[in-house]
């Protein structure tokens, strides 16, 4: 049997608040993302590990017995992970990411980093976007480029860029040919959303703000940038990024048109707040001086 650690922690989550809300604030996920994983994991277990009561969740007597165990494998986890990075020939910190940052931030950033701290490799790590995080909330990554909003519990953040939202389309699309697109021309169209696990950043990127309550139209969920783009030149629905991306997306049979009437994107770096180390402040400090970000 199979179990993911996502899981696990998703379940030690839910045991140790007694409730999927609080949890699912704790994780970043959305509650309804939440309880269905949990339910995977039962399925997986072939056993109930909680009581779903009217005002709290009580573990089973397996979810007791189940969840000391639990803790102990995370934390082994999170103690192999630190002493397999301290066994490497060099220190590596490990940059994750969502999308490609272009924009000569990564290049230019690794650069100086190297440059200040020629001890350190850096490695680049792209994560999907079940985990909005980057990384950062399971440790496995140090430091992330990241869009906001990110509402991750002891995550840090520094916006680096704004930039206009932009909207990949077919390019046989009845708005294709225009040079921009009013985002009210776009209400009733079928949309590429990330997965339930984003949470609020899913809501950006479906523009939830904008809809004046209206529900977005979801035509197809994707977990990787490019997974999006697929799914726009597949005719599945049409889809929002920032604009200083569309030309690291640009491919065949996709148009992409600035939009009128929507907030900005930013892009941010983003590191745990208890990660002191030198080497993170230092990145921090490499990427943000290319900006002028404070």
């Amino acid at each position: 049997m199979d179990v993911h650690l996502r899981h696990l922690r998703y379940f030690v989550a839910v045991a140790q608040t007694r409730h999927f809300t609080r949890a699912a604030e704790r994780l970043f996920v959305s509650q309804p993302a939440l309880s269905k994983q949990i339910r995977v994991l039962e399925r997986e277990l072939g056993f109930a590990l909680f009581e779903r009561r009217a005002r709290e969740v009580v573990l089973t007597s397996q979810g007791e017995a189940l969840l000391p165990e639990a803790e102990a494998t995370l934390a082994s986890w999170e103690n192999g992970l630190r002493a397999a990075r301290a066994a490497g020939p060099r220190h590596e910190l490990v940059v994750g990411m969502q999308t490609a940052v272009g924009r000569g931030l990564q290049r230019q950033a690794v650069r100086r980093f190297a440059k200040r701290m020629p001890d350190w490799q850096v490695v680049l790590r792209l994560v999907d976007w079940t985990d909005p995080s980057a990384g950062l909330g399971d440790s496995s990554s140090d430091v992330a480029f990241v869009w906001r909003p990110v509402r991750v519990q002891g995550v840090r953040t520094r916006t680096l860029r704004r930039e206009r939202r932009a909207v990949a389309l077919p390019e046989d699309h009845p708005l294709a040919t225009r040079t921009e697109i009013d985002f009210g021309d776009l209400l009733s169209e079928p949309f590429v959303a990330l997965p339930a696990e984003a949470g609020a950043l899913r809501d950006f990127w479906l523009a939830r703000a904008e809809r004046g309550g209206r529900e977005p139209v979801v035509g197809a969920v994707a977990g990787s940038a490019d997974e999006v783009f697929e799914a726009v030149a597949a005719g599945l629905g049409i889809a929002l990024l920032a604009e200083g991306n569309a030309e690291l997306y640009r491919r065949p049979g996709v148009v992409i048109r600035p939009v009128l009437g929507l907030s900005d994107a930013e892009l941010a770096i983003a590191w745990r707040s208890a990660d002191t180390r030198p080497a993170v402040r230092e990145f921090v400090t490499s990427v943000s001086s290319l900006t002028g970000a404070h």
